[in-house]
């Protein structure tokens, strides 16, 4: 392979790593580094989801519902309400795949969500796995999804 040819792969594949994560919000080619109040509040109890995931919109709902979260009261006092708002509106997605307010304001519900893990991508009975159990236990396959890392080389299906 010639010198430029290698270049040109190198770079290539450089350009599209950047692209991999969704946790990069609104396209970003840095990832977002989570809020520690987000980490100590959100991720205590799920996968701290990327804010790039889900729109603003989205985000103000969920956030305005805690005490209803899921079926679970996740309130939160009124600085750290304030605090964790803001930073999940700052780096909300903005970006074309994530344009569209999901039904419920749930990720595991946007358009981009069911396309990838669509019947031919993620059989049924996966979910209904043990070491599963829904589709919003991300780390279940994606081993580095508490790091916002969703890149697919990374996908362990349990069994």
């Amino acid at each position: 392979m010639s010198l430029t040819r290698l270049i040109s792969l190198g770079a290539f594949l450089m350009a599209s790593a950047s692209f991999m994560g969704l946790a990069q919000a609104d396209g970003d080619k840095k990832m977002t580094p989570l809020s520690p109040q987000y980490k100590q509040e959100c991720a205590s109890c799920h996968t701290p989801y990327p804010p790039g995931m889900m729109p603003a919109n989205s985000w103000k709902r969920l956030m305005g519902g805690l005490s209803k979260h899921y079926g679970t009261d996740a309130s939160l006092d009124a600085k750290d309400l304030q605090d964790i708002s803001g930073w999940l509106q700052a780096h909300a997605g903005t970006y074309k795949r994530v344009s569209e307010e999901p039904p419920q304001d749930r990720i595991t519900l946007t358009a981009w969500f069911t396309r990838k893990h669509n019947s031919r991508e993620v059989a049924p009975e996966v979910w209904k796995r043990a070491s599963v159990g829904s589709a919003s236990n991300c780390v279940a396959c994606h081993a580095n999804a508490a790091q916002g890392n969703f890149n697919e080389r990374d996908i362990r299906i349990p069994r």
